[in-house]
């Protein structure tokens, strides 16, 4: 690995590379803004408003490390830490990786995996950021630039056969530093009708990270979309949350969180505390990821693997669902990947069931991030006892929801049987094995649809299509002995039978027996 140092001002730090405690980092030669006196003496004889540049090249090999750190000696006297870095991307042959860096930064307080040093990441979406102690560009947290050791973080996300060429270039504004505004975060309640449905997308990215909407212009699409609530889910930060607030009211709640991006599969930490950050610099074989999940949870929220069989390079997911509180079965457009998310996690099911282990509920959410991304599409909608944080999160958590493309989809779906006992979404029915259950599924919004039965032994009962009315009423007669589950499928007419059409809305499991 090489690197070229380039000061256009000032003296110039050097080290030798060394591994960090880090799993798979690297840490490069430093970069410093201040001779050994100008260190003693910090600030002295700078002008407020007058900047320093730094310009540092170098070349990362393939199988370069998932992240590489250069070091930054700052001194005190500084207001504003600028950014800026580009990489070449020469042309590769069919199926063979190109070059992808990510970048992000980390202050004085270090880079220890779950430590407090983090101070923005923007991963592929940026070319530049900066911080100041009034503001950030979105991504990143605004507050002072404090002195000390900060360390920019590159990460090479696919690098070439012939390496990955990278220029980073740092600026200093030196000056007061200015103050912070203490953030405001949205509300955790919002005004509900009590014990109801409510409709809600909790993968979302704006400007913050990858995104290109602005949050008033999410806010606006959701309400639009007829959803109650929306979870903040940027790329491995929490910038986002302290924008919200203006933009959450009494017919939209908005609940914080993050989508950790490992490279080893992605997770939606849904419904955490205000300003929770949770590291994603892991692998599955490091056997860290129970301590972030752990994390997620004491922070309020659910731990949610998203989008777990896609196809992007570090998406599929890799870290198992022993810790997973639910999983995203179906993100965005429905598509090849999703049909197998949906066929594992019914596996999980039956896996459940018969080994007498909880269950995972299985979600749906837009992972909107530009248009023409539809928000809202698909959305989970969850029987919560009220339009609050906490209410939705325990609906979620208990599976009592179903997923549907478009608001114009409502599900009515319970089951009865023995001494006129009911059971929803999400329940158990606490028949004897042979007792006769009715289960009925009601439709509305779902023109030239079929409904698909299915259970532990698979799909026992698919009716024709629905009305152009898109309203209809299955019902289906069984026994817990001939079914520990039973859920449904409403799916779009098939282009290719006899295989199934894409859904078009799904059901939680409704468990049968003692």
């Amino acid at each position: 690995m090489c690197q070229d140092h380039h000061p256009q001002h000032g003296a110039m730090n050097r080290r030798g590379l060394f591994v960090t405690g880090a799993a798979a980092a690297l840490t490069l030669n430093g970069v410093s803004f201040a001779s050994g006196a100008e260190r003693r003496a910090p600030g002295r004889d700078r002008k407020p408003g007058s900047k320093e540049t730094r310009t540092v090249r170098g070349t990362l090999p393939v199988g370069a490390p998932d992240f590489v750190y250069l070091p930054l000696e700052i001194p005190a006297g500084v207001s504003e830490l600028r950014v800026a870095y580009s990489y070449q991307k020469p042309p590769v042959p069919a199926g063979t990786q190109g070059n992808a860096l990510d970048i992000g930064v980390f202050d004085e307080r270090g880079t220890d995996l779950g430590g407090q040093g983090f101070r923005g990441w923007s991963g592929g979406a940026r070319t530049e950021f900066f911080i100041r102690a009034d503001d950030a560009t979105p991504g990143y947290i605004p507050g002072r630039v404090r002195p000390g050791t900060w360390h920019i973080a590159l990460g090479p996300y696919t690098v070439a056969p012939e390496g990955l060429p990278y220029e980073v270039t740092i600026t200093l504004t030196y000056g007061a530093p200015g103050s912070t505004p203490k953030p405001v975060y949205p509300p955790e309640r919002a005004k509900g009708r009590g014990r109801a449905w409510y409709r809600g997308d909790c993968h979302l990215h704006s400007v913050h990270s990858d995104g290109r909407r602005t949050p008033a212009e999410i806010a606006a699409l959701a309400r639009a979309a007829g959803l109650d609530f929306i979870n903040s889910s940027e790329h491995n930060t929490h910038s986002a949350h302290a924008h919200w607030a203006a933009h959450a009211g009494d017919d939209l709640l908005i609940t914080l969180g993050e989508e950790v991006t490992t490279r080893n599969g992605h997770v939606v930490a849904l419904g955490t505390d205000p300003g929770t950050f949770v590291d994603w610099r892991y692998r599955a074989r490091d056997n860290r990821f129970g301590r972030y999940a752990r994390k997620i949870r004491d922070a309020g929220g659910l731990v949610v693997p998203a989008h777990p069989h896609a196809t992007c390079v570090g998406c599929n997911w890799k870290f198992g669902f022993g810790e997973a509180d639910a999983v995203e079965v179906w993100n965005g457009p429905y598509t090849p990947d999703d049909e197998v998310s949906l066929a594992d996690w019914d596996s999980m099911l039956v896996a459940s069931v018969r080994g007498g282990k909880p269950w995972i509920p299985a979600l749906g959410n837009s992972d909107a991030h530009r248009d023409p991304d539809r928000i809202g599409g698909p959305q989970t909608v969850v029987l919560a006892d009220d339009l609050t944080r906490e209410a939705i999160l325990e609906g979620l958590r208990r599976g009592r929801s179903y997923v549907a493309e478009s608001k114009e989809v409502e599900l009515s779906f319970s089951a009865a049987g023995g001494r006129a006992r009911h059971a929803g979404i999400g329940e158990r029915l606490p028949v004897d094995r042979d007792t006769p259950v009715t289960v009925r599924l009601d439709v509305k919004g779902a023109p030239g649809c079929t409904v698909r039965v299915i259970t532990d032994q698979g799909v026992l009962h698919t009716t024709p299509p629905l009305p152009a009315s898109g309203t209809g009423t299955v019902e289906w007669r069984t026994t817990p002995s001939y079914a520990a589950y039973v859920r449904a499928e409403i799916r779009h007419p098939a282009p290719t039978p006899p295989l199934p059409g894409p859904l078009r809305a799904f059901t939680n499991p409704i468990f049968l027996g003692a």
